[in-house]
């Protein structure tokens, strides 16, 4: 584990105006998953209430010190906005494809910062002020397709991920977090660092406000008549259809309407099985997983049948009837 740093006030200060453009975080669990060995990450709730946790200053303090791992979101739902654009790349040719993107922007006089990850490594754009995030979409993926740079999703296994993930979200809506910068990856058990500064947090700070941030007038000049790749506008169009089909499809029955306290752990719903909880089992509180993108799905890890859960909740399973 890394040597222990104090974030002072100021530390704090300047971290939130670069990086957070809203106050919704997920958090990275202290324990691997028993069967994976992976940290996964989670959106905090207040104990005994369930209600969300927000974003504080103690809270990014925390993350900077090394006590804890947050990931950010980068759109802010009332205004379709971002701070920041985040390039992640986890492949075998990740860093040569960041760097490609990275000289290119340059020819743009954009700068951007190079950071270190586990697998690779993450490239970041800083705006002058929160700016349309399908406009930096547009830009990212423009680039992208200039210079043969692969897009994750695009019938490619491997390719670049673009942050934010959506040009927008719904109120209330959370999009997809990236893992904070300058804290500790719980499963590494190290800080992955910026390139171009010394290895303080003080200096890398530093080093980020130096930079120069892209302003809107550059943006628009940039992604002027533009659009997305046919690949990628297919890509959203599969993803449109699919959350409007699950949408009418809504079963009448919804499992997490009759459950208590959940996490997130992985692609699941982490909770108390009813079924055990009759039985007096499942103290731990986390025998039954749920499937997030479709609360049908769910399973008890200790080997209670649906029919049992669903009975246990009130609601049996009839005879013709889907669960």
């Amino acid at each position: 584990m890394s040597r222990r740093f104090v974030a002072s006030v100021q530390l704090v200060k300047e971290y939130v105006a670069l990086f957070i453009n809203r106050r919704a975080y997920t958090l990275q669990s202290s324990r691997p998953n028993p069967e994976t060995g992976r940290h996964y990450y989670y959106r905090p709730k207040e104990k005994g209430s369930g209600e969300p946790v927000w974003l504080t200053d103690r809270t990014i303090s925390a993350h900077l010190e090394g006590r804890i791992t947050v990931g950010l979101y980068a759109i802010n739902p009332s205004d379709q906005r971002c701070k920041w654009v985040a390039i992640d790349a986890d492949y075998k040719t990740a860093m040569d494809d960041l760097i490609k993107l990275q000289y290119q922007l340059t020819t743009d006089h954009v700068d951007s910062a190079l950071e270190m990850s586990r697998r690779g490594g993450h490239l970041w754009i800083f705006l002058a002020a929160p700016l349309l995030a399908r406009e930096c979409r547009i830009y990212i993926y423009d680039l992208a397709g200039r210079l043969g740079v692969p897009v994750k999703g695009t019938g490619l296994a491997d390719g670049i991920e673009v942050f934010p993930k959506h040009d927008s979200i719904a109120a209330g809506a959370f999009g997809n977090a990236i893992r904070g910068p300058l804290g500790i990856h719980r499963g590494a058990g190290r800080r992955f660092w910026f390139y171009g500064a010394d290895y303080t947090l003080e200096a890398q700070l530093a080093y980020l406000k130096r930079l120069r941030k892209l302003s809107e007038d550059e943006l628009t000049r940039f992604t002027a008549g533009k659009d997305f790749p046919a690949e990628v506008r297919q890509l959203s169009s599969r993803a449109r259809i699919v959350t409007e089909r699950s949408l009418r499809s809504k079963p009448k029955f919804c499992i997490l309407d009759y459950v208590g306290k959940t996490r997130i752990v992985g692609k699941n719903y982490v909770t108390r099985c009813p079924s055990c909880a009759q039985a007096g089992r499942d103290r731990g509180g986390d025998n039954l997983a749920i499937l997030v993108s479709d609360p049908r799905f769910y399973l008890c890890w200790a080997g209670c049948r649906k029919e049992m859960i669903r009975a246990a909740v009130g609601h049996p399973i009839l005879a013709r009837q889907s669960a």
